[in-house]
């Protein structure tokens, strides 16, 4: 069909499912898959905040470790990539630097050339961790007993900055006494844990000593795959404290980065116009649904159901957890389903129509970032291939097909990044699209200061400082090691090294450099001898949600207890399931996240 025909197809049907259920049986899905000021979040959220649809809440990715930094330093601002080569320790807790934050790995090398040691905690042995000086292999979801036990030794040893800690954190007495508890003395957590005691010492005093007596400071590269635990945004907000006792956030290459995505204060406001919904047919805020209970949502959801999803910058039928539930939902035969997509993945697979999108190359768009302080124009390089459009065109069509207001939805690309521009935020003043236009990039106007280095940058927590309270208190995951029994190993269904997320997926290069993890369950020798399992042996991998099949490999990449397998297409997977036919739709216990690192399966030859 035609753009015409197509766009004209879906505003009578969610139009007539809108009559006839209410405009929240309708639902968009969507997250990442373009990350532009302008086609993540501008005129979609435009569209179906004017027109009533349920709201979805996009904690897939971020949402617990972003949470974990705003309830510590009230906002995610850390340190730069540049100021990692003036280190003497370099930390990378659940973050694989060589393998997805590359534009860092420079500066740590730069480090290590001048003596800096390089740490990696992670229960996989990433490309980070084989490149590592020490890896200390975790298990998963024990991150915040490792960060109390080494808080246990700081506090014992007496290497925190009580003058910093006076100056600038709420409650750090309190933090010292839960910290200082015999179930955090290394000795005693080192079992759940999953190293050795001396390795938990070792780190602790070579963290605490760190920026003294002439030497350089310790920094941490603390990335999201930490947060992907039941516990995971208070084993964020621990990790989070530990450069507030240390006080090493007053030294050139001291502090933590987990995202720098705080400092860019573009105005969402302007551009998702959240009054809209005041202006719907429901006059008021629509529900919102957890986009990790989609299974839920499209199969038991009710008052009413969802009965159409319009899916863009996202893979759900791949990503979304618990995905028996979510193929499931999708394959319906009562629900309407529109997918804006540049290639056929699984979820176009499930859809009524496909609109062809653009790809970043080919619209222009406004750039903030996870991991620098500069704002970006991005400009097209090549006009849209075939028939592609952009989200901004797409939902500003479907908005005037609606009889949406014109001074709304009829507003072109460059006036939308004018409205991001107008903003209050210090950081921001006088940024304007004709200077990046002119310039291409533009330096945040940031405080000379380093970040976090006096009570001055603590504008935006209740107490005016860092906030240490509540204490973060260890809780085994309902499924970990501590609480496995009829499903023995924990299981990480791993991001392939060389896609994004999903991304790539069907790209024959990067399979090809997939090749080596592609379709295999990596498991320990004790694992695998204990089942009669060996190299190359089909295994079936399942729990009571699922059951997934893949070939045995027999490596060092796990330790004992933990198995691994890497994301992939459903249709790239063997009998058409991936990993997430295994994952929960359980949330993280703060910001509603994901839980994909607290699974428990059992491995069976076939």
């Amino acid at each position: 069909m035609s753009w015409d025909e197509a766009l004209d197809e879906i505003t009578a049907k969610l139009t007539s499912i809108a009559a006839e259920h209410g405009p929240e049986s309708v639902l968009p899905y969507s997250y990442a898959g373009t990350i532009g000021q302008l086609g993540y979040a501008s005129m979609d959220r435009r569209f179906f905040h004017r027109f009533g649809a349920s709201q979805l809440d996009r904690t897939i990715c971020a949402s617990a470790g972003a949470e974990a930094l705003n309830r510590v330093y009230g906002t995610r601002v850390g340190t730069s990539p540049q100021e990692f080569a003036n280190a003497g320790l370099i930390i990378a807790w659940g973050a694989n630097i060589h393998g997805n934050n590359i534009h860092l790995w420079p500066f740590i090398e730069q480090a290590r050339r001048e003596g800096a040691k390089l740490v990696v905690i992670d229960p996989y042995r990433t490309r980070t961790a084989a490149l590592a000086d020490t890896h200390l292999a975790v298990k998963p979801g024990s991150d915040l007993l490792l960060a109390l036990s080494v808080m246990h030794v700081l506090f014992r040893e007496g290497l925190q900055d009580e003058a910093y800690l006076d100056e600038c954190a709420h409650g750090w007495r309190e933090l010292r006494d839960h910290a200082l508890r015999a179930e955090h003395a290394p000795e005693n957590a080192a079992t759940i844990v999953g190293v050795d005691a001396s390795e938990i010492e070792a780190l602790a005093q070579a963290y605490g000593k760190a920026g003294r007596e002439g030497r350089k400071p310790a920094v941490i590269r603390m990335n999201y795959g930490i947060q992907r635990a039941e516990n995971g945004g208070h084993a964020a907000r621990a990790v989070a404290m530990l450069p507030v006792i240390t006080g090493s956030w007053k030294l050139r290459g001291g502090g933590l980065l987990l995202s720098m995505s705080g400092a860019f204060g573009f105005n969402g406001a302007a551009l998702q116009r959240p009054d809209l919904m005041q202006c719907s047919v429901l006059g008021r805020e629509a529900r919102m649904i957890n986009m990790n209970e989609l299974g839920d949502a499209l199969t038991t959801l009710n008052d009413p159901p969802v009965k159409a999803m319009v899916v863009y910058n996202c893979n759900p039928a791949a990503v979304a957890p618990d995905s028996t539930k979510v193929l499931a939902g999708m394959g319906r035969e009562d629900l309407f389903t529109v997918v804006h997509e540049q290639f056929f993945t699984d979820s176009t697979d499930f859809a009524d129509i496909v609109l062809p999108a653009t790809t970043f190359l080919e619209h222009k768009e406004l750039m903030g970032s996870y991991g620098h302080r500069l704002v970006q124009l991005s400009d097209a390089a090549i006009a849209p291939l075939g028939e592609a459009r952009t989200n901004v065109w797409l939902f500003g069509q479907l908005g005037l097909r609606m009889g949406f207001e014109p001074e709304w939805f009829a507003v072109a690309e460059d006036a939308l990044i004018d409205e991001a521009l107008e903003t209050r935020h210090p950081w921001m003043q006088g940024i304007t699209r004709a200077q990046l236009e002119a310039e291409k990039q533009v330096p945040l106007h940031f405080p000379e200061t380093l970040p976090w280095s006096t009570r001055a940058w603590f504008t935006q927590t209740p107490s005016g400082k860092a906030e240490l309270l509540p204490v973060p208190v260890w809780v085994a995951p309902t499924e970990s090691h501590v609480t496995a029994q009829a499903y023995p190993l924990q299981f990480l269904p791993r991001k392939a090294d060389n896609y994004m997320n999903t991304t790539f997926a069907n790209l024959s290069g990067h399979q090809q450099m997939e090749r080596r993890t592609a379709g295999v369950l990596e498991m320990h020798m004790t694992d695998a001898t204990a089942r009669n399992i060996r190299e190359g042996d089909e295994v079936r991998v399942f729990n009571e949600r699922g059951v997934i099949r893949l070939i045995a490999k027999i490596d060092e990449q796990v330790k004992s207890g933990v198995c691994a397998a890497r994301l992939d297409w459903n249709k790239l997977s063997r009998e058409g399931a991936n990993v997430n036919a295994l994952t929960s739709q359980r949330l993280t216990d703060i910001a509603g996240g994901a839980t994909f690192y607290s699974t428990l399966v059992e491995v069976q030859r076939v």
